[in-house]
């Protein structure tokens, strides 16, 4: 009777870690911040990864193909979102030094107060994109006191420009100052106070960050963002 001779599993050094274990190894470690990882640290781990594998269960050709061109990729949208952030820097600059050249032009603005000097006469606008079957102007001073109405009666639809001669109710020339803008119209029976634009000198440009609107300090403290600018004059 011939006695079977037993099976001896292959023993195989320390140093050499199967597929199996070199995956459950990867999974327990840490994570490695995007932030900290470079090409270079890359390279590293690709090279021990490779000097690691079990000869008797190597990594796949694909696998190294899939981490390198995982790699390519990641290293290529970071240097996208590289070059846009330079370029958004730049943009802002340009954005500052282009609005720059606004200040001392009048620009109309919703709300904007009238600057009143030396009586001259100032206009508003008041869009009615319906027209109206009467429109009244009221100018009110600094205070809220009623200086003025005008009866400015049946509107076509469009763009409305109203005149302020800068004299009171009872013909007087206003003082210097600030005064404000309300109209209230009458359309299909129904009464409304639409927004009037008037032309406010700017003084200042300013910005916060790059995510940040460029705003317009006009007259009378009130900061507008550029965007809401509907027209711009000398």
């Amino acid at each position: 009777m011939i006695t079977p001779i037993p099976t001896v599993a292959p023993t195989m050094p320390s140093s050499i870690k199967t597929t199996a274990q070199a995956k459950a190894a990867a999974a327990a470690a840490p994570a490695i911040k995007s932030t900290g990882a470079s090409q270079s640290d890359f390279l590293k781990l690709f090279t021990t990864q490779l000097q690691n594998q079990n000869p008797l269960d190597p990594t796949k050709n694909e696998a190294f193909v899939a981490q390198l061109a995982q790699f390519s990729q990641l290293e290529a949208t970071t240097n996208m979102a590289t070059q846009l952030t330079t370029f958004v820097t730049s943009m802002t600059g340009d954005r500052m030094m282009n609005s720059a050249a606004m200040i001392g032009k009048k620009v109309a603005v919703d709300g904007a107060p009238v600057v009143m000097s030396g009586g001259s006469p100032v206009q508003g606008i008041v869009t009615l994109p319906t027209g109206a079957e009467g429109m009244t102007l009221e100018v009110y001073d600094s205070q809220g006191t009623l200086v003025r109405q005008q009866i400015a009666g049946a509107q076509a639809p469009g763009a409305v420009t109203i005149t302020w001669d800068g004299k009171d109710a009872v013909g007087t020339t206003v003082a210097d100052g600030t005064y404000s803008f309300k109209a209230t119209i009458t359309s299909g029976g129904v009464t409304s106070n639409p927004s009037v634009q008037t032309l406010a000198t700017v003084r200042s440009v300013s910005q916060a960050d790059a995510s940040s609107p460029v705003m317009l300090q006009v007259d009378g403290g009130l900061s507008v963002p550029l965007s809401s600018v509907s027209s711009i004059g000398s």
